[in-house]
């Protein structure tokens, strides 16, 4: 596994798999060049190849002050449970640490059960929900928090390692 910055060559790859994961809540590929072009350097984008350099799956990150918010997180669905999605959050974590950020948030759909673990496995805790907030499948959000400071867990470690 590889992980390096996001970049626009990397759309191509982003926007075919976005229907397949998220295929009611698809991001545009407008939203996608609006996110890598952020001039203020609150985003961090970044891809990860397999062992063979092909893409994987990506992931994003947003940050004012001291909260980050994870945006998105996609891994090829034949990829899925090999580690990728722990590698990328991961990354993220790492990168909110570095800028000094020892709160993390996310949305989850309710019904994403695999990525619920993988973020409680990191000592994501649920905080509220977004009743209907996905559309339009009406699914809600679960919103989830990691501080390092009550966690006790460095940033890109998973509770328990």
């Amino acid at each position: 596994m590889t992980l390096r910055p996001m970049t626009a060559e990397d759309l191509p790859d982003v926007l075919t798999l976005e229907p397949v994961l998220f295929p009611e809540e698809s991001w545009s590929a407008s939203a996608y060049r609006e996110e890598l072009a952020d001039e203020s350097g609150t985003r961090h984008y970044v891809v990860i190849e397999d062992d063979d350099g092909r893409f994987a799956g990506w992931a994003g990150l947003a940050v004012v002050g001291e909260q980050a918010d994870v945006m998105t997180i996609g891994v090829r669905p034949e990829l899925q449970g090999r580690g990728f999605g722990t590698r990328l959050l991961t990354a993220l974590l790492d990168e909110a640490a570095a800028r000094g950020c020892p709160e993390v948030f996310l949305d989850v759909r309710a019904d994403n059960d695999r990525a619920r673990r993988l973020y409680e496995r990191f000592g994501f805790t649920q905080v509220g929900i977004r009743k209907r907030y996905y559309q339009p499948s009406g699914v809600d959000a679960i919103v989830m928090v990691r501080d390092a400071r009550r966690s006790g867990v460095p940033a890109g470690q998973e509770v328990g390692k």
